[in-house]
């Protein structure tokens, strides 16, 4: 699209220091200049052609906000992200969108009225696919985060087909993903941090251990080193492209907090602190969850699944009701307690389901994921791969 053909084209800035730039490149458009924080307090109303938004101009949190008011006018209208050192949790929310794009700094005039005119042309470029990402870290310990994630990754790929479902295993200097699943840790952490912006789907399928009847593996060979030596805009280039490959990405999370890890909790669809039954991880799951609640601002808002919950009515472990009186709000998942098939099946290598099938646990994580996509499981189609 020539810079004629964006004449009259209606088109918003999000962040004002962006709009002499804009001006200069689109002389002939119609362009407003607002700041994130007019946005949120009061979304556009008139259809808009394309959203320019200034990664400089606000938050990254309050960004991935004013992305989500984007997602949610009718028609949704593309948006081009402009910036330098942009971090994860803005790609993944530009994901939620029909049509984006990014411009990284520094960038010619010609540039940025070349891609906002393809954006607002829209006619050549296919749709891109949808999918979601769901991270899980455990409240304490030892509390199952992994488990559950091996679990609903498995669930996953039976549910969306082959090469659907990746599990990805950020616990880097000691995750356990690659030994519950009998795989081998291929994630080369060192090669993808030298240069993280070539990191493509074709790296990515280098690096990944693909679990017979099960999901894609990402994850690290032990090292006690890695969180002081990665480079987080691999971690947010590693997620990136695996959200550009796979339906379904779910992120076993490290427990302590990392340089990236708002990055990855805020540009996830779903957060999930797991916390097992005893009154100090039900108050350190309250306390994470509100960590994460104040760090987001809404965001994302984290849910809570209690893990071992006992079988019989009466033991030393509290109720569901006394561990909801303890959390102060209610459970979004109860997993049962079945320590013979988890025992089982790590040792086997795989996951419960495949070796202990009629396991409650089973059971108890089909019912959570019923509840968090009870219709995108069902209906996941097999979707392209970029760069195959």
């Amino acid at each position: 699209m020539s810079r004629s053909a964006l004449n009259s084209r209606l088109v918003l800035v999000v962040g004002p220091a962006l709009s002499a730039l804009a001006r200069s490149a689109m002389p002939r458009a119609e362009i407003s200049a607002v700041t994130a924080e007019e946005v949120l307090a009061h979304p556009p109303a008139a259809p808009m052609d394309l959203v320019i938004l200034d990664a400089a101009g606000a938050t990254p949190e309050m960004l991935a906000e004013v992305i989500g008011q984007v997602a949610a006018l009718r028609p949704v209208p593309p948006a081009l992200l402009v910036g330098a050192h942009l971090p994860a949790s803005l790609f993944r929310a530009l994901l939620k969108l029909h049509r984006s794009d990014v411009l990284e700094a520094p960038f010619a005039l010609g540039d940025l009225a070349r891609v906002a005119g393809e954006l607002i042309d829209g006619g050549a470029e296919e749709a891109r696919p949808t999918s979601s990402c769901w991270s899980i870290m455990g409240a304490v310990g030892g509390a199952g985060a992994t488990t559950l994630a091996v679990e609903l990754a498995t669930l996953l790929a039976a549910r969306s087909g082959p090469g659907q479902t990746c599990l990805v295993d950020l616990n880097l200097a000691d995750g356990a993903a690659a030994a519950y699943l009998g795989g081998t840790p291929n994630l080369r952490l060192a090669d993808a941090s030298v240069t993280p912006s070539r990191l493509d789907a074709t790296v990515l399928s280098a690096f990944t251990y693909r679990v017979p009847g099960g999901p894609d593996l990402l994850a690290a060979p032990r090292d006690s080193n890695a969180f002081e030596t990665v480079d987080p805009a691999t971690v947010g280039r590693i997620l990136e492209v695996a959200c550009e490959v796979y339906r379904w990405v779910v992120v076993d999370m490290p427990r302590h907090r990392q340089p990236w890890s708002l990055d990855v909790l805020a540009g996830s669809d779903e957060v999930i602190v797991v916390s097992e039954l005893t009154v100090p991880a039900l108050l350190a799951a309250r306390a994470l969850a509100g960590e994460i609640d104040d760090a987001l601002a809404g965001v994302t808002v984290p849910r809570i699944v209690l893990n071992r919950l006992a079988a019989r009515a009466f033991g030393p472990s509290p109720s569901l009701g006394e561990a909801e009186r303890a959390l102060q709000r209610k459970a979004d998942g109860a997993i049962t307690s079945d320590w013979e098939a988890a025992a089982a099946s790590v040792n086997l290598g795989g996951a419960i389901g495949r070796h202990r099938p009629r396991s409650k646990i089973v059971r108890d994580v089909q019912a959570l994921l019923d509840k968090l996509a009870p219709a995108q499981a069902e209906l996941a189609k097999p979707r392209r791969r970029f760069g195959r």
